[in-house]
């Protein structure tokens, strides 16, 4: 059985989506944030993004954060799950699907090895290499 994989040019940068998705991940403090490439992978979604959260209070404002960024770059969410508990909760943008979930529940289903073929994708969001570069600094 053959798949068909989609390749990406070497220098593509991040999407306006994937940039508020990881800008919010990054406002809201989540946790061990992996962005990975499954285009070649699935058909569902081309961008994979896990993040975790310290309690399900946490975990539930993080997505709340990452609807509210993706509606601000212009896509509203096709569904939102687990919000309720807590736990895990998932944000499908159609072209990025995000799970944000506490780092128990993250270990137990281990996503990141069901998709170990994905290549992980930077996380920086855009702004976060001046303030990192800001803070370097040496006070005078």
């Amino acid at each position: 059985m053959t798949s068909r994989t989609r390749l990406r040019p070497k220098e593509e940068r991040a999407s306006p989506l994937q940039q508020a998705v990881t800008s919010a991940l990054d406002d809201m403090k989540a946790v061990n944030v992996r962005v990975l490439d499954v285009r070649g992978l699935t058909d569902i979604a081309d961008t994979m993004v896990i993040a975790s959260g310290n309690s399900d209070r946490h975990v539930r404002s993080i997505a709340e954060r990452v609807v509210e960024k993706a509606k601000e770059a212009g896509m509203r969410p096709l569904g939102t799950e687990g919000a309720r508990d807590g736990e895990w909760v998932l944000v499908d943008l159609q072209d990025v699907v995000v799970h944000v979930m506490l780092p128990r529940v993250r270990e137990f289903y281990g996503l990141e090895s069901l998709w170990d073929n994905a290549p992980a994708l930077p996380v920086a969001p855009p702004g976060q290499a001046r303030a990192t570069a800001r803070r370097r600094r040496t006070p005078r």
